[in-house]
């Protein structure tokens, strides 16, 4: 039996699939609760294309496969459960240098990546807002 789907997965469908409504999907982000894993005291997170990636999970099953393709096998993979809002407005503007969101990394055709960009993240921290409004 297939697990109900979150009501952001489902917009990442959608946005993946061409009919979605981008502003719909980052206020579904916002909404949601996203699953992060903690290692050493610290959100996981990861380095990719200049900017480093809070990586979210819609729901365990989707952590869970992260979980396996990342080692920790049979352990139970610690996790914080928090708001995409709080992420993106808190979390990623106290980490050095350029960071978003990447939601969902191990599901296939799934994901969905919530770049340092206004509209996402505060300003200040946006690295499409103008040197007089970026932090960074």
């Amino acid at each position: 039996m297939e697990q109900a789907r979150t009501a952001l997965a489902e917009r990442i469908g959608k946005q993946r699939a061409g009919d979605g409504d981008p502003r719909a999907l980052v206020g579904e982000m916002r909404r949601s609760v996203l699953l992060v894993p903690v290692v050493g005291g610290g959100l996981w997170s990861a380095w990719s294309g200049g900017v480093r990636w809070v990586c979210g999970f819609t729901d365990e099953a989707a952590l869970a496969r992260f979980a396996l393709s990342h080692a920790s096998g049979d352990r139970p993979m610690e996790y914080a459960a928090l708001l995409g809002a709080r992420i993106v407005d808190e979390v990623v503007p106290s980490l050095d240098g350029p960071a978003g969101l990447a939601v969902d990394i191990a599901t296939e055709d799934g994901s969905m990546f919530f770049p340092p960009a206004a509209g996402i993240v505060p300003d200040a921290v946006a690295l499409d807002v103008g040197s007089e409004g970026s932090g960074r």
